[in-house]
């Protein structure tokens, strides 16, 4: 039995995270998906648990050989969904959890078109601004950097992404819930769910 994709795109500042981090235990066959990144692994990262790190020229070879499913590069660093990794949980009958931009999911729909969109969105651009100032992390130029990536992000995912469901974060409590309903919809475990707890 093949399992679900579900994939999660984001503002910058959305709570996509904090959602996802607060709905996952509910769904133990639910694996998140490994990227493949050139970036090198920080204190206590794991390789082929939280990234399989590659050189640069093992990720071109990886792009040349078309091994996989979308790739980007970020802040000098490429990132990318291995093929043989989704591939080898979905043979097994699991769920994969992606969390992917905007714009990664356009080519990835193209090697899944079944996976299941989900966008998160702040209640409003005021909102995430706010939100992003009140962390205190983030310098003026940072913010506004942020600030004019989020509506880019937003604008290109509500007219050329495909998202079947949008949730807007404004409240936790109500958006947890809502994307928890949406995952026991379309999760291979939801049967236990339901008989569960």
């Amino acid at each position: 039995m093949s399992g679900t994709l579900f994939v999660f795109s984001a503002a910058s500042g959305a709570g996509k995270t904090t959602l996802i981090n607060r709905v996952m235990p509910n769904f133990p066959n639910v694996v998140y998906s490994v990227s493949a990144t050139t970036r090198k692994p920080r204190d206590g990262e794991i390789d082929g648990t939280h990234y399989f790190f590659k050189t640069e020229e093992e990720f071109k070879k990886m792009i040349e050989q078309n091994e996989l499913v979308e790739w980007n590069k970020v802040h000098n660093n490429y990132y990318g969904t291995p093929k043989f990794f989704v591939e080898q949980k979905l043979s097994e009958g699991r769920d994969v959890a992606f969390d992917l931009d905007v714009f990664g999911k356009v080519n990835f729909d193209k090697v899944y078109p079944q996976a299941i969109g989900i966008l998160i969105l702040p209640p409003s651009l005021e909102e995430l601004e706010k939100r992003l100032r009140d962390r205190k992390t983030e310098t003026e130029e940072a913010i506004k950097i942020r600030m004019e990536n989020a509506k880019k992000e937003m604008d290109f995912a509500t007219t050329k992404g495909k998202y079947q469901y949008t949730i807007y974060n404004g409240d936790l409590e109500t958006a947890t819930a809502e994307l928890k309903g949406i995952m026991e919809k379309y999760s291979s475990f939801k049967s236990s769910i339901q008989s569960g707890s």
